[in-house]
């Protein structure tokens, strides 16, 4: 649905005489990332100005392998909880997990303000919505690329930028401080998949009114040249379905649209049919093709693994989800032989049609060897471009500095060695170095209707927010410092049976350990820590109390046990004591 008037927005056509903003020299319009610029993920950026506040993206990163059991990680949404009564609405850029994945998480504590963003990207949301059970609480209005949208303060424009995903969209953002480009996850591709190009001439268009300052995408700004188009990487999806003689299976992101769609053209003229699996990728067909972001090129393409069983092998396409090699994807299920209705062939052609994400490279290889060992021909970056990144290069980067023209710049999306690789390249082309802002999480970059521009020495808490199973934010770093010295060095449980009265052992201490040694070798090590913890327990029972410190007692067994093992193993596990009173 497409909202007119409400009583914090107005969206006018073009055609419309747009709403001016309010000037008011008194204040200053604040620009606050809350995530996205020390890290791939997260992204999530405030602009504030008086009482409004606006809300770009609601993103999740991904862990690393300093965070065992951690599913997500979230930014830190204190700030907009205590003003939730301001904010005005949220502007969703696109439809990747990185711009929306934490929006379930994060709306219901900000007071559910209205979702503005494009068709495609609604539909993602309202599904991960409701897989939350969370559908309905927020309005989400539907926009056109060429809707001007006002929030408060704010005077919200739209450009189409092309990206690996349908309905991308950049803003350009009047406020009282002066017009604020945000072009987040783009690249210049003159032969995008859909036939949509960005949309240049908005871009001159904003850079002839006077661009107080762009915000721009920095993945891809440590390498040179241009992008590789979209197209080009279709010739290759063409060849290689036409020349395997046998089953294609074929992965990548499940919310890369444009490339699925490549591969359904390419099955076309190859005379294969399409097989989808991978509940993600499943659910993200599904919804393109109800939408019309995904067209087959010929009726009855996508079929059952059954109905595939019955086709000579090199009719068969099999897409699925597992890029990075995540340990319950459908590729990875098949590549250890535990996919319900699939498994490797020989003769099998697997395509990995993505760049790895830093963290993943271990579980990626992982899962290759294993396609490779059971006979698959298994082609990825390193062997043929199969993959285009849908972030721009240093020379589209420069391109989009020369047509917007900005008096200020802001690298944003990357971590901090991409915003310092775009910020030299901002200078390079003109940007003077003093009128660059390299910002870390939670900083505020402050612009006044003057045209003064600095960063707040105020600075919003931030810092990670980890999602771990039905639980949000109750995950913190002593809990995971817990968890990286049990996957280190193990635990060492010792249970004690004490007298109440007296304090001391009613009978030898029990021992469990886990992760540290294997107790059927290590009798002599176990007895000696059963004489050392009788020692701790009856020289802390001689000492004269009305009555025992069991408290103190764990204590010192834990860290004289924890000494005295550090110096038989050079290890230190966790030591848990337990005491039970008789």
């Amino acid at each position: 649905m497409i909202m007119r008037r409400t009583q914090t927005a107005v969206l006018n056509r073009p055609a419309q005489q747009a709403q001016a903003v309010k000037l008011d020299a008194k204040q200053t319009l604040k620009v606050i990332p809350l995530g996205g610029i020390e890290e791939v993920g997260e992204n999530m950026t405030i602009m504030e100005y008086g009482d409004d506040i606006l809300v770009i993206d609601m993103g999740l990163g991904f862990p690393d392998e300093t965070m065992p059991g951690i599913d997500y990680i979230i930014p830190n949404t204190k700030y907009l909880e205590e003003n939730k009564k301001r904010i005005k609405g949220v502007i969703v850029t696109h439809g990747h997990l990185d711009h929306i994945g934490a929006i379930p998480y994060i709306l219901p504590k900000i007071g559910d303000p209205p979702i503005y963003t494009m068709k495609l990207t609604g539909e993602f949301i309202k599904k991960r919505l409701d897989e939350f059970h969370l559908l309905g609480r927020s309005k989400i209005f539907e926009l056109n690329k060429d809707d001007i949208l006002t929030l408060g303060n704010f005077r919200i424009r739209f450009f189409r930028l092309n990206h690996n995903i349908p309905d991308s969209i950049g803003l350009a953002i009047n406020s009282p401080a002066g017009l604020i480009v945000y072009a987040t996850d783009w690249k210049f591709d003159h032969t995008p998949v859909d036939g949509k190009p960005t949309e240049f001439d908005k871009l001159a268009k904003f850079g002839g009114e006077g661009v107080a300052l762009l915000m721009s995408d920095s993945t891809n700004a440590e390498k040179p040249g241009y992008s590789m188009s979209e197209k080009t990487l279709g010739e290759t999806i063409d060849r290689l379905l036409m020349d395997a003689k046998g089953r294609v299976i074929f992965t990548t992101f499940s919310t890369l649209i444009g490339r699925v769609q490549q591969l359904f053209d390419a099955a076309d003229k190859s005379n294969r049919k399409v097989v989808v699996t991978g509940r993600s990728l499943v659910n993200s067909v599904e919804i393109c093709l109800a939408t019309g972001y995904l067209k087959l090129p010929a009726k009855n393409m996508i079929i059952k693994m059954e109905q595939a069983r019955k086709l000579p092998d090199n009719q068969v396409v099999i897409l699925t989800t597992g890029s990075q090699g995540e340990e319950f994807s459908a590729l990875a299920r098949i590549a250890r032989g535990e996919h319900k209705t699939i498994e490797i062939k020989k003769g099998d052609t697997v395509i990995v049609s993505a760049s790895p994400i830093p963290g993943n490279e271990r579980s990626i290889s992982s899962t290759l060897s294993n396609l490779a060992r059971q006979g698959a021909k298994v082609l990825y970056m390193k062997i043929l471009d199969i993959h285009t990144s849908g972030h721009a290069y240093q020379e589209d980067l420069k391109l989009m500095i020369g047509l917007t023209r900005p008096k200020y710049f802001m690298p944003i999306h990357g971590e901090y060695h991409m915003l310092v690789a775009h910020a030299n390249l901002a200078r390079n082309v003109g940007v003077p170095e003093e009128n660059i802002f390299t910002l870390d999480n939670g900083q505020m970059l402050e612009l006044d209707p003057s045209g003064k521009v600095r960063v707040s020495e105020a600075k919003i808490p931030t810092g990670y927010v980890f999602v771990d199973g039905l639980g949000v934010g109750d995950v913190g770093e002593v809990v995971l410092r817990d968890r990286q010295v049990m996957s280190t060095d193990g635990m060492f449980v010792i249970i004690m049976s004490l007298e109440r009265a007296t304090g001391k052992l009613a009978q030898p201490p029990d021992i469990i350990s886990r992760g540290f040694i294997y107790m059927k070798g290590s009798e002599d090590l176990l007895k000696e820590v059963k004489h050392e913890v009788r020692k701790i327990v009856e020289t802390k029972s001689k000492m004269k109390q009305a009555e025992p410190s069991w408290a103190y007692i764990r204590s010192e067994v834990r860290d004289q046990i924890g000494e005295f093992l550090y110096q038989r193993t050079e290890r230190r596990p966790m030591i848990l004591p337990v005491v039970i009173e008789v």
